[in-house]
């Protein structure tokens, strides 16, 4: 499980980036329950995440409305596998509109270009 924690912060919204390979739709629900033993991310807004199984999309925003397709999208583009990504929210107080799309991609670059190094 690679974390990624302050990747983005906005008006008061803070971001971070998990991920890992991941083969099943009840490993996705494990990978989210270790991730949330952190009790950071247990009381984070949204844990967002997308994941693609052998070409199955499957996703959920976690009251992010649009996070987890934002998220698909990308992992499609680069035709990642059976690897979940989960971006996390903190919300800060003002609402960030569009901007907060801006921030899932940008939270899954930087994921992406992690996993490559």
């Amino acid at each position: 499980m690679l974390v990624i924690e302050g990747v983005i912060s906005d008006r008061g919204s803070k971001y971070a980036v998990a991920g890992g390979p991941c083969e099943t739709e009840e490993a996705a629900k494990e990978f989210l329950r270790l991730l949330k033993k952190n009790k950071k991310f247990a009381k984070a807004t949204h844990n967002s995440w997308g994941l693609l199984l052998d070409g199955t999309p499957i996703k959920n925003d976690d009251g992010e409305a649009g996070a987890g397709m934002v998220i698909l999208r990308m992992l499609e583009r680069d035709n990642l596998q059976n690897h979940i990504i989960v971006v996390t929210r903190w919300f800060g107080g003002k609402h960030l509109g569009g901007d907060r799309f801006r921030h899932i991609q940008d939270a899954v670059r930087i994921y992406l270009q992690q996993l490559a190094v």
